[in-house]
């Protein structure tokens, strides 16, 4: 099989990167830089890559910025929330249509280099708060996706199922590089342990039973 993995930076694509590796399958990673507050992340992104030695792509997209405002990750008039997901707050962490921009921009490297299929790192953790990590929303870009060339490219998201600390566990095993992973929504020098990406990899890490190996500002 050959993949294009979406890879963010974060622990969860980290790990399905560093999975899809191990299983020896042929995997691309592909990294989007659409002007986000924590666009570190896509130096672990370029570092995860470099120690495994897979093809890596940033698509340079930051000019979208203005016309993804009114999500505290890409507009700097909206602060980013702090506490769990539950929150009703965590809506104005939702950037408009990024899961169909990174598919499709996936898609059309699919294509192009005739792979099997997209996978990103969906987990069972993922909220009904974001309409563009539903299922509906999943199914309905698979099919036009098929529709869109001559050569089929699958969605697979292998994590559906799982939880964060579950997709914890497993990277700990398949040896991930915690360290060189970013989650913080806010982007700082170090991870603030209090917004909604952190309070969920700081359980995660709690409930695997392992330290999680970056900074927080509270030491």
């Amino acid at each position: 099989m050959k993949y294009i993995v979406v890879l963010s930076g974060g622990m969860d694509s980290a790990t399905l990167l560093y999975d899809l590796a191990q299983q020896r399958a042929a995997v691309r990673a592909l990294s989007v830089d659409y002007g986000q507050r924590h666009v570190r992340e896509l130096g672990c992104a370029q570092l995860l890559c470099s120690l495994l030695g897979v093809e890596h792509r940033l698509v340079d997209l930051a000019g979208l910025r203005p016309l993804l405002a009114g999500s505290s990750q890409t507009d700097d008039t909206v602060a980013v929330p702090e506490g769990h997901y539950a929150e009703e707050s965590m809506k104005l962490t939702i950037v408009p249509n990024r899961n169909m921009i990174l598919l499709a921009l996936a898609g059309a490297w699919a294509i192009s280099t005739k792979s099997d299929a997209i996978a990103y790192a969906a987990h069972a953790g993922d909220h009904a708060v974001y309409p563009d990590c539903r299922e509906k929303f999943v199914s309905a870009l698979a099919q036009a996706l098929h529709l869109a060339d001559w050569h089929s490219v699958a969605i697979v998201r292998p994590y559906i199922s799982l939880t964060k600390a579950d997709i914890v566990r497993r990277g700990i095993t398949l040896g991930v590089p915690y360290q060189h992973t970013w989650s913080c929504y806010k982007g700082g020098a170090v991870h603030c342990g209090k917004c909604g990406t952190c309070t969920e990899r700081r359980e995660a890490f709690e409930l695997a039973g392992s330290k999680d190996p970056v900074l927080y500002e509270e030491g």
